[in-house]
């Protein structure tokens, strides 16, 4: 058995601890063999050496993530206890889990692309993910979104999609603008659901923090603060595209998904996403990544459907 005392004299512990000592707690629940006390800006450890060892490293750790971010979280916490921790882990590997679903299960990225779109959204504001259905590009945005707001990165979460019909004609739908909308935006609303309990969610969206707003309501708006998510992209015209990307706030995340094969406007050659995608091709902080057929991780199904439909 051994003691170690360390002090924090040089940071406010309540930054490291979190609301009610939580980051500390769950920090604590890796080391039930160790003895913790916390006072003041001194914790007390006493138990195996090993453990004070760990525990020193992984505190040091969090300590130095603080740094890099506005509040630290639980989440924070189980980053550093997933695979090889640093700082920076989660920026510089795509494999790490992003955030835990309502069951608790783990959502990550499942293949190489999906990995390097995780990485992109760390080292750009602006990313393009495009390519087939089902390759989890919207997926992975939303899961990106969520951690960010649990991690108090952001205060918002702003979701568009264009409302343009894919083939079939809805007519004037009932309801105020949420209900005329919520038919578009069902896929979003299904991630959102996977990792976000439904008490909290209607909460979220009673109070405005996440918020579903029609591309054409855009206009005049500055976006800042906030993760804002385009999907369907495709379905934007030039000017509709400009409008989105030009709400770009100083401290603010934007990704536009789509698929280039499927354009449900009434002529093709009006899509702006692969236009807009070429015109900011060589701005810093501009990133695209593109998903292929075999990054298709639906049933097994899905990508012979897609190959057998291109070749038509």
């Amino acid at each position: 058995m051994a003691r170690k005392n360390i002090n924090l004299e040089a940071i406010d512990p309540v930054e490291i601890y979190g609301a009610a000592n939580k980051n500390l707690e769950a920090l604590c629940s890796w080391f039930p063999n160790l003895k913790v006390i916390a006072r003041g800006t001194e914790i007390m450890l006493d138990g195996d050496d090993k453990d004070i060892e760990e525990f020193s490293t992984k505190l040091n750790l969090l300590i130095q993530r603080r740094e890099h971010k506005m509040n630290l979280t639980p989440y924070d916490v189980e980053d550093l206890f997933d695979q090889d921790a640093s700082p920076d882990r989660f920026k510089l590997r795509g494999d790490a889990v992003i955030v835990y679903g309502n069951d608790g299960k783990p959502i990550k990225a499942r293949n190489r692309t999906q990995q390097d779109m995780v990485k992109a959204y760390f080292e750009n504001d602006l990313i393009y993910a495009i390519g087939p259905a089902g390759t989890g590009k919207t997926y992975i945005a939303i899961a990106l979104a969520v951690r960010a707001l649990k991690n108090r990165e952001i205060k918002r979460i702003i979701l568009t999609r264009p409302a343009v019909e894919a083939g079939e004609r809805l007519g004037f739908l009932p309801g105020d603008l949420k209900d005329k909308l919520d038919p578009y935006l069902q896929p979003l609303y299904d991630a959102l659901g996977d990792m976000i309990p439904p008490k909290k969610l209607q909460e979220f969206m009673a109070e405005g923090t996440i918020q579903i707003a029609p591309l054409a309501y855009m206009r005049g708006r500055t976006l800042d603060r906030a993760c804002v998510i385009l999907d369907e992209a495709h379905n934007t015209n030039l000017v509709q595209h400009k409008l989105f990307l030009t709400r770009l706030g100083c401290v603010a995340k934007f990704i536009v998904t789509g698929d280039a094969s499927p354009i449900d406007l009434p002529n093709n050659s009006d899509s702006g996403l692969l236009r807009g995608i070429e015109l900011t091709k060589n701005i810093k902080g501009i990133c695209t990544i593109t998903f292929r057929n075999e990054d298709i991780v639906r049933h097994p199904l899905v990508s012979k459907i897609v190959k057998a439909f291109e070749k038509a």
